[in-house]
């Protein structure tokens, strides 16, 4: 009998067809073949419409190596790409309108503004959420420094840490502002009186990228390096989600964002913690309060939108020890556990979608054919019985 195929969908990183995270697909190939699922790589380009089928690429364990092959539409899809601003992303948003009912593990999210008040609408979510309102011009800024001496200034969109900016909030009506331009470099800090703000921001082209302003929160170690948690959600063999584990980021000097593109480095999380609170009983609950809020936010957003198999959640804690949900990002990379030592959840973070999607094509059926999914698997997938058993 023929394995069924999960196709991861990415995008290639330029147009000499170099592909983002293949050292992954090649780790997800071995482990699927433990498993009884065969893994496949394509790209919006290497899709025939007329035919529906696919030019994928393919690991070869045995030989180490790649080699393409045409293919029906595989069983079920791994949506992997993250934004470009490229005529490549065009294609994607081509790919996702024509089979658009095809059995997704997970479908696109929505931008941080959005999932902010989403998430404002639920009791449960609400103490987590950092003070945060829309960018519609400087005025924002200052009525935000009125009540928070520290801010963070995020394009809706971006990631990496790309075009972030820090404003804190001096004696004498003055700011020192911190940052990473578009393509994530260091900006050299500067003091800016609050009324030559305006001008200051002008520079970003804050209105068409759209922005967020939002408090912020104090995270310097004693090195003055600023430092969150990564903490990776996924589903797994039985269809329910869980925590694959949460491991600490330490930013770079003079950065003002952790993430390990921007040149962090990634720790253990208790090793993290007892940096900053001094207290065994205080971090065990704390552990336990982070894996129980990543997992309701998980369910909660894929009740609220569609099928979703794996979220990142970037934490804050503070001195007290109150947990800030800093941004959710649904494309996670799984970098952060290697370095951090964790190797079984980095195992497990390459595992688990795969045991995922075995368990969506028992349950949802196979697409071997490329036609749409019936009516009644999507209403069978988002079922509420079926979002309550994920909590």
């Amino acid at each position: 009998m023929t394995q069924p195929t999960l196709g991861v969908l990415t995008l290639y990183l330029n147009d000499n067809g170099l592909l983002e995270e293949r050292g992954i697909y090649r780790m997800m190939t071995i482990e699927g073949k433990k498993l009884g699922l065969d893994v496949v790589v394509f790209t919006p380009q290497d899709v025939n419409y007329n035919q529906n089928r696919i030019h994928a690429h393919v690991y070869q364990p045995g030989r180490g190596s790649w080699h393409r092959r045409w293919m029906a539409m595989p069983d079920v899809i791994f949506d992997r790409c993250r934004i470009q601003r490229s005529h490549r992303y065009d294609e994607l948003l081509k790919f996702r309108s024509r089979f658009a009912k095809l059995n997704f593990l997970n479908r696109p999210l929505r931008n941080k503004w959005t999932i902010h008040n989403v998430l404002a609408k639920d009791d449960r979510f609400r103490p987590y959420l950092p003070h945060t309102r829309f960018f519609n011009g400087v005025q924002d800024v200052h009525e935000m420094l009125r009540r928070h001496a520290l801010l963070y200034l995020k394009p809706v969109n971006g990631t990496g840490g790309r075009g972030i900016l820090r404003i804190q909030k001096l004696h004498g009506r003055a700011v020192h502002i911190q940052g990473r331009d578009a393509s994530r470099r260091i900006i050299q800090p500067c003091k800016v009186s609050q009324t030559g703000l305006g001008s200051y921001l002008s520079r970003w082209n804050m209105k068409s990228a759209k922005y967020i302003v939002q408090q912020g929160i104090q995270l310097k170690l004693m090195n003055g390096r600023v430092h969150d948690y990564r903490l990776l959600v996924q589903k797994g063999a039985d269809g329910r989600w869980e925590m694959t584990g949460c491991a600490g980021r330490i930013g770079a000097p003079g950065s003002i964002t952790a993430n390990l593109h921007g040149g962090g480095r990634a720790t253990k999380m208790e090793q993290l913690l007892r940096q900053w609170i001094d207290d065994d009983q205080h971090i065990a609950r704390l552990k336990q309060e982070v894996s129980s809020l990543g997992t309701a936010i998980a369910a909660y957003l894929e009740q609220c939108y569609d099928a979703l198999c794996e979220l990142a959640i970037d934490l804050a804690i503070d001195r007290s020890g109150h947990i800030w949900l800093i941004e959710v990002n649904p494309k996670p990379a799984r970098e952060v556990f290697r370095q951090a030592g964790e190797e079984e959840a980095y195992r497990n973070a390459i595992k688990r979608p795969l045991q995922y999607a075995l368990w969506k094509i028992r349950h949802v059926g196979h697409h071997r054919s490329g036609l749409a999914q019936s009516v009644e698997g999507v209403a069978h997938e988002l079922a509420p019985s079926d979002s309550s058993s994920s909590m």
